[in-house]
């Protein structure tokens, strides 16, 4: 295989095209306590599921910055963690 910049940024090291996974523990964290804002929107649980939902994505971010399998990858790892960070301030 060629070593292009395609190939850099779209696929992994088995040289499968990689844009998107199965959720890992962080993403399926989040997911879950985004949908249970919805039913609490209000107290201390919302406000617990809302440090939950911050911090795990937070993680799901971090990991793909500096493990993501391909370019792509880890550019969405940067763009999340920048918004996320932006949105907080």
């Amino acid at each position: 295989m060629e070593d292009t910049l395609f190939n850099k940024v779209f696929r992994d090291n088995e040289g499968k095209i990689v844009l998107a996974q199965m959720p890992n523990l962080p993403l399926i964290v989040w997911i879950v306590a985004s949908l249970l804002k919805l039913i609490f929107t209000t107290g201390k649980i919302s406000i617990g599921l809302e440090v939950l939902a911050f911090g795990s994505l937070f993680t799901w971010a971090w990991e793909e910055l500096f493990q993501g399998v391909n370019y792509f990858r880890r550019a969405l790892g940067i763009l999340v963690l920048v918004s996320l960070i932006a949105s907080k301030i």
